[in-house]
């Protein structure tokens, strides 16, 4: 089996050489390349049966050498990013496997991969989906909110946000400390820009952070009922419809 290694970082190529050695001892390593231009050039005029792509190259992402150049060999994707979007790599490759590269996780990526096509079963790049993934991973989220205080203006970091409700026509951010500011975003827009790993829309009137949930009741109508950190209402109420989605996302 001749394999090509794509990755940037010496240390990280070095391990995931020798883990191949071990695992596959007659396996050919016919390159290390270490950028997406490089690679595009070497797959214009070569092959190889399996290639290791690491997702993030020091000038560019491995997606756009699959943008430049036909690849027909089966892809095992390694990152250092272990967030919810790098799961359509699965679904478009051998398997993905998150840096530092385990041994165990190695040889059930190989033993899926010589399954996989050894009964024609390999999966279809679709470049769409991967573009998507990429796009979530690398985007970034709203770090800070600035808010007025009277005629005094500060900065509140997302990560100090328990929750962010709307009432009478306004958006407020609820920090963990209890302190609640007027924000000039409606509760749509927020939604947008804070990361969807730390924070749920449970309705129309709720953005919450896990950190302020202080319990969950069952509620009439197959609803969930939160009480918050500093919040006596009762419109924390996780809709009906999203009951569902709001438990994966607890249990992730």
């Amino acid at each position: 089996m001749n394999i090509l290694i794509v990755e940037d970082e010496n240390m990280a190529a070095k391990r995931l050489t020798t883990l191949l050695n071990q695992t596959l001892p007659n396996a050919q390593i016919v390159a290390q390349l270490d950028s997406v231009k490089r690679a595009v050039e070497w797959l214009g005029s070569n092959s190889a049966d399996l290639l290791f792509f690491d997702i993030q190259l020091a000038d560019g992402l491995s997606f756009e050498i699959l943008e430049q150049v036909q690849v027909k060999s089966p892809i095992i994707f390694t990152t250092a990013f272990d967030e919810y979007a790098i799961r359509a790599f699965k679904l478009n490759s051998v398997d993905y496997l998150l840096k530092p590269i385990d041994p165990n996780e190695l040889e059930a990526a190989l033993d899926k991969y010589q399954k996989l096509y050894a009964d024609n079963q390999a999966p279809t790049l679709n470049l769409a989906m991967i573009e998507q993934a990429m796009q979530q991973m690398t985007k970034k989220y709203k770090e800070r909110f600035v808010v007025k205080i009277g005629e005094h203006i500060k900065t509140i970091a997302t990560t100090d946000a328990g929750y962010f409700f709307s009432q009478e026509k306004a958006t407020y951010l609820q920090t963990l400390e209890k302190n609640r500011y007027i924000i000039d975003y409606t509760l749509e827009q927020v939604e947008q820009l804070v990361d969807p790993e730390k924070f749920f829309r449970i309705n129309r009137k709720y953005l919450v952070s896990l950190e302020a949930i202080k319990d969950i009741v069952t509620y009439s109508n197959s609803r969930l009922r939160l009480i918050l950190q500093h919040d006596d209402s009762m419109d924390a109420i996780v809709s009906r419809e999203k009951v569902q989605d709001f438990k994966k996302w607890l249990d992730r």
